[in-house]
């Protein structure tokens, strides 16, 4: 297995730039994980890596090989895609080792590879069959066996899990997850769910208009991110953001009618800044009447409460009440002042 080094990628379109100068390295062994909203580049990277898409500039590196102008099928790689792209006309077994069969690999030497793969993402009752005989989450098991019969340097995910309903995707994050582990490879998976980053990263790579925002393990991005992009794209529900003004006691919070103290270095009084609270350090005060509830979902253990502000903002608060406040409800709002994060109204970067 390798490591995948990016230095300095760049890709235009024409006059169009749409990946910046992107500086990355993913340790041999690594599951990283490229994650963003539509259009900020993360398949195009991927692309690049696979040697689908040509780089514009810079280097790709895949274990010590500089694999930059490097036709796809040279560079050691596997790709699983959005769609299952199975021949419909030949089974499981056929489909999973259909590449092995292109390159002259000898039928027994297939087999045994197919079988293996079968084992690990347990297909062996399903090899005779057609892919029109599978469901979604069968289906993605056999592209992804055929991606480890090929046996890769790396592994490369492109939104896999978006053709399938909720619980399927539960069950093949576990899936993945559960394989990354057995075989030890690197993988680089793309998603524009944050879920399915921090239930499976080692390492998050938060991506905004063809440039790297941030880097770091999931919980490292969730708890301490470098500024308000990350800190509202990672974490569910997402969080809360307040406009204040620096004060003597700390930042007033006119939205919720609240002054937020912190210990960290803010600008002089009367700056604008960017307050962040986190659904999960927001408690309803039942006893207050500033902020009304406009729909409360109740999930069992964890209730999550829309809210309007008094000055018609909307937030959302984690409730683990039995007995959560119901819409139409005038509430207060209590915050867990050492949770909350501060971010310069300008360039949105955090204070720390």
């Amino acid at each position: 297995m390798s490591g995948v080094i990016l230095k300095d990628i760049i890709k235009r379109y024409g006059d169009v730039q749409v990946v910046h100068g992107v500086d990355l390295q993913i340790e041999d062994g690594e599951f990283c994980v490229f994650v963003g909203p539509s259009g900020c580049g993360k398949s195009t990277l991927l692309r690049m890596v696979a040697g689908l898409e040509e780089t514009t500039s810079g280097a790709i590196s895949i274990g010590a090989q500089d694999v930059t102008n490097r036709d796809p099928a040279e560079r050691g790689v596997a790709m699983v895609f959005q769609t299952y792209a199975l021949y419909p006309h030949m089974t499981v077994e056929e489909n999973m080792g259909f590449g092995l069969k292109m390159t002259g690999h000898p039928k027994a030497e297939i087999k045994e590879k197919v079988s293996a793969a079968s084992k690990i993402l347990k297909l062996d009752d399903y090899l005779g069959r057609k892919p029109k005989a599978l469901s979604g989450g069968q289906r993605q098991r056999v592209a992804i066996g055929r991606a480890i019969v090929r046996g890769p340097e790396v592994f490369l995910f492109d939104e896999p899990l978006s053709n399938l309903d909720a619980e399927l995707r539960v069950e093949m994050r576990v899936e993945i997850a559960r394989l990354h582990k057995e075989i030890g490879a690197t993988m680089i998976y793309v998603t524009h769910d944050q879920v399915e980053a921090m239930t499976l990263a080692d390492k998050i790579v938060v991506l905004r208009a063809g440039r790297i925002e941030q880097v770091g393990a999931p919980l490292e991005l969730y708890r301490d991110p470098d500024n308000k992009f990350v800190a509202g794209f990672i974490g569910s529900p997402a969080m809360n953001f307040f406009d204040g003004t620096v004060s003597g006691d700390g930042v007033f919070v006119p939205g919720i009618g609240l002054t937020v103290s912190t210990s960290v270095a803010l600008p002089a009084a009367e700056a604008a800044v960017i307050v962040g609270v986190r659904p999960n350090h927001i408690v309803v005060d039942p006893a207050g009447d500033t902020h009304t509830v406009d729909i409360t979902e109740s999930l069992g253990g964890v209730s999550y409460v829309y809210l309007t502000a008094k000055d018609g903002s909307r937030l959302i608060v984690e409730s683990h009440e039995e007995e959560p406040a119901r819409s139409g409800a005038t509430v207060g709002l209590k915050i867990d002042e050492t949770s909350a994060m501060f971010f310069d109204a300008q360039t949105e970067l955090r204070f720390r």
